[in-house]
């Protein structure tokens, strides 16, 4: 590969230490080298993963000066094997953790990191559809096979992962119940669930027991919404945001006999993937919803502090002009 892009500048936002945002700086653009291509970064989602990493409370941490951002779209400025020009989701390969990541505006990563994305996709969704959208189907149906007229407790049922689980439960035919923690959020419960605040969560409320509970957010939400599950039911467990953990009495535990299952799409990805790409289909033609916040790559402080607020709306993604 030649050195076209030798001397241009780009920005990216660089993590210097953890447990601080990262600074916005300008930078050469990253030179193309054999079995890597160089995107022109169109939007970059901004997850909980990704405040994770940049927090230093994750598994796998880069060394500093990194770029975090795990998953990305962009368009392909240089490649030996994607083609120049071609829209493209960026994501795995330790993107953001091992090395540099998408919160940028241009991205060297290996070929294996890049699929293509059909053209006229909102970059924006194409960054941030697999999660939600693979997380869901996996609790809903690999993990807590819920089948038709079973009952279902969603919980974060106005977040990203909650409102797609409340979506996709709905369509196996399962009567739905969509559990928020704002009272503005209840207007952001997808059709056809019934909303509850987590304040009011009481059997009588969600209207009686359910077979099925699908959390998104953990912590003292999860501990209230358990009890509401009936004997031998499921509890699918997804995400952490209201609390990394929860207390059980064993003795009641038992007598409940509540199976709690765990959802990792970190394994399950490949499992789903094929069905989280129909789900794709769905979202790019308005069948199935998926809110949006977007930022600009200045705006990282405002997107951080709605994600960890818990006052986003659906998923936060950082746009590129």
């Amino acid at each position: 590969m030649s050195e076209a892009f030798s001397g241009e500048m780009s920005r990216a936002l660089v993590l210097e230490r953890f447990g601080s945002l990262p600074r916005l700086v300008e930078r050469p653009v990253p030179q193309p080298r054999p079995g890597h291509t160089l995107v022109r970064m169109r939007a970059a989602e901004v997850g909980h993963l990704d405040l994770n990493i940049v927090d230093g409370r994750f598994g796998i941490l880069p060394d500093l000066p990194a770029v975090p951002g795990s998953t990305g779209c962009g368009v392909v400025l240089a490649s030996d094997t994607h083609p120049e020009g071609s829209l493209v989701r960026l994501g795995g390969k330790a993107l953001g953790m091992r090395r540099d990541g998408c919160w940028a505006d241009h991205a060297l990563v290996p070929d294996a990191a890049v699929e293509a994305v059909a053209e006229g996709t909102d970059p924006a969704l194409a960054c941030s559809w697999f999660s939600p959208a693979g997380t869901a189907w996996a609790a809903v149906h690999a993990v807590a096979d819920v089948q038709p007229g079973e009952r279902v407790l969603v919980t974060g049922a106005a977040g990203a992962v909650g409102a797609l689980t409340v979506q996709v439960a709905a369509r196996a035919g399962a009567e739905v119940v969509g559990v928020v923690g704002r009272p503005g959020k209840l207007g952001h419960v997808p059709a056809p669930a019934k909303p509850v605040l987590a304040t009011e969560l009481s059997v009588e409320s969600v209207g009686g027991q359910v077979d099925v509970l699908v959390d998104t957010v953990g912590g003292p939400v999860l501990r209230d919404a358990l009890p509401l599950v009936r004997p031998r039911g499921r509890a699918a467990l997804v995400g952490y945001t209201a609390g990394r953990e929860f207390g059980v009495d064993l003795a009641d535990f038992l007598l409940a006999d509540v199976a709690l299952l765990p959802v990792n799409l970190m394994t399950r990805g490949k499992e789903v993937a094929a069905d989280a790409k129909r789900l794709l289909t769905d979202l790019r033609t308005g069948e199935l919803t998926l809110a949006i916040e977007r930022h600009g790559l200045d705006g990282l402080a405002e997107a951080v502090e709605r994600l960890r607020t818990g006052e986003a709306i659906g998923k936060v993604v950082l746009e590129m002009g």
